[in-house]
């Protein structure tokens, strides 16, 4: 027979069992408090993700269509046409078809299949061989911080990625490394050059389709203010960012008037003197 020093050490022991169960108790809830603020935090980064993109794609021209939510997706043929007990919509089952209990019912029964492999009476999925390129799924037992860390991974990933984006849309795509003066200069110039070019080429056909008068009219007044006209409209075009831009771009008129309305002739003029010379 038990005596009173058994019962108190017993009762010792289930009181020391209770407090570990309720410590363990307490350190689950915690774990999950933890755990969903962690995917509370990563669908909140994930929404601004979709937002940032979806501004990105908007400035580039690009416009996605919302995916389908479950209830838009249809429903496959054989879901349609099947009620709950397996068969016909309203209807008891087709013979040869498992009743309410499943295939996992009927056993070996004609025209009963098992359950295909991976499958389980409980519904879990475990791993299963899938088609070429298509990730497989995971077997039971998967760690919920683990892959709560490796999405977090792949935000911070994603994070750097759009930051990188929107670094490269607010750079114009003419010359992004240069400073819009460097940037509106070099246009300019090219305009300007582009324009003692045809000018030569203008003073070498003169007398053939024109008269020369006519020509140093065209190569010092008209084709000048051309050459001013074409290096604005490039600024205006491909000198605008993409992203951050909420007026037109920097074009610097005084200085695009100067380089080709007046060094333009000056270039042009001194080019002829230093023919004459040498001829």
């Amino acid at each position: 027979m038990a005596t009173f020093a058994e019962y108190a050490a017993l009762a010792r022991q289930l009181a020391d069992q209770r407090r570990e169960t309720d410590r363990d108790a307490v350190a689950a809830d915690r774990h999950r408090s933890a755990l969903r603020a962690t995917l509370d935090q990563l669908t909140r980064r994930l929404d601004a993700q979709s937002h940032r993109l979806d501004q990105l794609g908007r400035a580039a021209g690009v416009t996605a269509e919302p995916a389908p939510t479950a209830g838009e997706r249809p429903a496959s043929p054989a879901a349609a046409g099947a009620g709950p007990s397996g068969g016909r919509a309203g209807g008891p089952p087709e013979p040869g078809t498992a009743g309410t209990g499943g295939a996992a019912a009927a056993p070996g029964r004609p025209g009963v299949e098992a359950y295909p492999q991976g499958a389980t009476t409980t519904g879990a999925v475990v791993a299963v061989p899938t088609a070429a390129g298509m990730p497989a799924p995971r077997a039971g037992g998967v760690d919920p911080g683990a892959e709560l860390a490796e999405a977090r991974r792949l935000a911070d990933e994603t994070d750097r990625l759009i930051g990188l984006t929107e670094a490269v849309g607010r750079r114009p795509p003419l010359l992004p490394a240069w400073s819009p003066l460097a940037r509106a200069l070099a246009v300019y110039a090219a305009c300007a050059a582009a324009g003692v070019v045809l000018a030569v080429v203008l003073l070498g056909v003169a007398g053939v389709v024109a008269s020369p008068g006519a020509v140093y009219v065209a190569t010092c007044g008209a084709l000048p203010v051309l050459c001013f006209v074409a290096g604005y409209l490039v600024l205006g075009r491909w000198g605008r960012p993409a992203l951050g831009a909420d007026g037109p771009p920097p074009r610097f008129v005084p200085l695009g008037f100067v380089t080709c309305v007046l060094l333009m002739p000056l270039a042009y003029c001194g080019y002829l003197v230093l023919f004459r010379l040498l001829g």
